[in-house]
């Protein structure tokens, strides 16, 4: 019998080789989650949102528990800052405080399908979502009221730190002499430090029984004034507005001084002209002017600050506004059969829609390919 040639001993060896890898790999092989590093979830940095601030609107997590983990991160952040000692000192609160490495590992976490499943998270969330009519669809409505409670969660908590901060005397209330504004509004060199985000008319609006006190609900109202149902506050805000605008200090606004400074912050561009860099001085002018005289109800020719009342929304957008957007690009996404709702079947193969909020906006932005 001939002898098997070496190049046929070499074939045999590596079959066998692939043979045993194929085998010993478990029937059960982990999802891409653990493969790709690239298709990694990654939690977005603390944000550092301040009264009155410009800071760009971040989507609220789907998830409670992705918003507790993020809280606890932003925590961390947090007290470094407020609760930072010199080296030289000997500070036994500093010592209590955890390390930020301690929750370094919270990717890893939501990376864990045995820790944190998606698809058994979207089931376990679906029948608190489905409240408003239990049918076993989620509508926008619903989707949006979650977002809302989630959002409202999570200012709650960033103004019971911030209360804590600038409650000098901890009797659970903020005095205007207490509250130390924020560090842009010290910044001499900002014009925005005239906004007027921490001055006396701006607390005292937000001090709804006129006590001269913030308890917590006003003083969350005095850090978030667009959310707030103060009809002082949206008066104050009415206000602000003539007041940054108003260039010939009259106390109203012209239709020249509205034109330049409200006008583009609240029409509504339509896809032609996002897209358009140079329109007609007539294309423009024509809907600031359909506006302006709508809003002028006493037909004088300028804008008070009750007349701006209707708008103001506009200009400071509400939470319920962005959980609105939320929900309905969600509802757009995943929302299979387009009948405007979503099953919990439709949910469940859309996770990445619900989850992209914990995406990091500074890395990959194919982050929210994860589950597709």
């Amino acid at each position: 019998m001939a002898k098997p040639s070496s190049t046929a001993i070499l074939c045999a060896v590596v079959t066998a080789v692939l043979l045993v890898l194929l085998i010993s790999t478990p029937s059960n092989t982990p999802s891409r989650l653990h493969h790709h590093h690239h298709r990694r979830l990654k939690l977005r940095h603390p944000s550092s949102a301040s009264a009155g601030g410009d800071k760009k609107h971040d989507s609220v997590p789907f998830d409670p528990v992705i918003s507790e983990i993020e809280l606890r991160r932003e925590d961390r952040e947090w007290e470094r800052r407020h609760y930072s000692f010199p080296s030289s000192d000997h500070a036994p609160a500093a010592e209590a405080q955890p390390e930020w490495e301690d929750f370094i590992d919270a990717e890893d976490y939501i990376n864990d399908e045995d820790r944190f499943n998606v698809t058994n998270r979207i089931v376990l969330l679906f029948p608190k979502i489905d409240v408003e009519i239990v049918d076993g669809f989620v509508d926008v409505e619903e989707l949006t009221e979650w977002n809302v409670k989630q959002a409202e969660r999570e200012t709650l908590h960033r103004t019971d730190r911030d209360l804590e901060v600038q409650d000098k005397n901890h009797d659970g209330f903020v005095s205007f002499k207490e509250y130390e504004p924020p560090g842009w509004a010290k910044d001499s060199d900002d014009r925005s430090r005239d906004m007027g985000w921490w001055k006396e008319d701006h607390f005292n609006s937000s001090d709804l029984d006129g006590d001269g006190l913030l308890n917590r609900t006003e003083f969350n109202d005095f850090l978030h004034p667009a959310d707030s149902k103060n009809p002082k506050l949206k008066q104050w805000l009415c206000k602000e507005e003539i007041r940054e605008r108003d260039s010939d200090r009259d106390g109203k606004l012209n239709f020249k001084e509205f034109f330049h400074g409200l006008f583009d912050l609240i029409r509504n561009y339509d896809e032609e002209s996002n897209n358009s860099s140079h329109q007609s001085d007539n294309a423009v002018d024509a809907p600031a002017k359909q506006l302006f005289a709508k809003l002028d109800q006493n037909g004088d020719g300028y804008l008070s600050e009750e007349e701006l009342e209707p708008i103001i929304g506009n200009l400071h957008p509400s939470e319920h506004y962005y959980a609105k957007q939320q929900a309905d690009y969600m509802i757009l996404q995943a929302d299979e059969d387009k009948d405007g709702r979503l099953s919990l079947h439709e949910m469940i193969e859309h996770p990445y829609v619900f989850y992209s909020a914990i995406f990091s906006d500074e890395d990959d932005f194919d982050y929210h390919d994860e589950f597709r």
